[in-house]
């Protein structure tokens, strides 16, 4: 995935808030995440009830929700909340930092490709907070690693119409920064017991259609004017016609989880 190359992601709110330009599109779009996590998840929560943090239009909250999880979620973007709420996840509004539990707790807080929008002092220690005994937190992203002609022409055409983007697109994408900001983040909070990585690979391929449908819902892009992201879109487009029409993306799924202590 691009990374912001500012130390502190989560102060970049107009683009952490950007997504809902065209929820439909993200939702269509964006990959989901592989079963193998989804189950790990559930087996080793204590208990069913997950609080989805970021939970956008409910894409993780529908896979958990299928593996038998109450899942709430939160998120700061009305317009995602929306359509997640409309396809069938349970949601309330506001930025998790801020967000006020009621007296809740959970037996997992999750946050699939949102947690380095979120403050990871603040939010590890709210996660703490609303966890039951032996609760488990669950922060993981999708990192992909397209062919380096796809990769050259987004790089390349995104410096040409936004050579000021605060987007780092053209260094490898590296699962690292996020994982160590998160760990560190736990850490800090004295919450947790010690972290661990889970990672998991795996491999999709995408027609020319099907990654440029996903292609504006990068945060590279959510914030450009319509003009130049179709620019960008094009340059990307002819890249794939090179490769013959589709191409195979890598992914590597990556998570920081960290259990509370359980009850004595």
């Amino acid at each position: 995935m691009p990374t912001i190359s500012a130390s502190e992601p989560h102060r970049h709110r107009r683009m952490a808030e950007s997504f809902g330009e065209d929820a439909e599109r993200y939702d269509r779009a964006r990959p989901r995440y592989p079963d193998a996590l989804v189950r790990r998840i559930t087996t080793t929560a204590p208990g069913p009830a997950v609080l989805d943090v970021g939970c956008g239009t409910g894409i993780v909250a529908r896979q958990l929700r299928a593996a038998g999880c109450e899942v709430l979620g939160v998120e700061p973007d009305a317009r995602m909340a929306d359509l997640a709420r409309r396809l069938g996840t349970d949601v309330e509004a506001g930025t998790f930092e801020d967000w006020d539990p009621a007296g809740r707790t959970f037996d997992a807080v999750v946050a699939g490709q949102a947690w380095h929008w979120v403050d990871p002092v603040a939010g590890a220690a709210k996660a703490a907070r609303v966890l039951r005994p032996g609760g488990l937190l669950v922060a993981f992203w999708n990192v992909h690693e397209p062919p380096p002609a796809v990769a050259d022409a987004f790089a390349d055409a995104l410096h040409r119409v936004a050579p000021d983007s605060p987007v780092d697109v053209r260094s490898k994408p590296s699962p690292k920064p996020l994982l160590d900001t998160a760990a560190e983040g736990v850490r800090a909070t004295n919450a947790f017991g010690d972290a661990e990585r889970w990672s998991y690979e795996w491999q999709w391929t995408y027609t020319r259609d099907a990654w440029l449908d996903q292609l504006p819902t990068q945060g590279a892009l959510t914030r450009l004017p319509a003009r130049a992201r179709s620019e960008v879109v094009e340059a990307v487009g002819a890249a794939v016609d090179t490769l013959g029409g589709s191409f195979p993306m890598r992914y590597t799924t990556v998570a920081l989880t960290a259990r509370t202590p359980d009850a004595r």
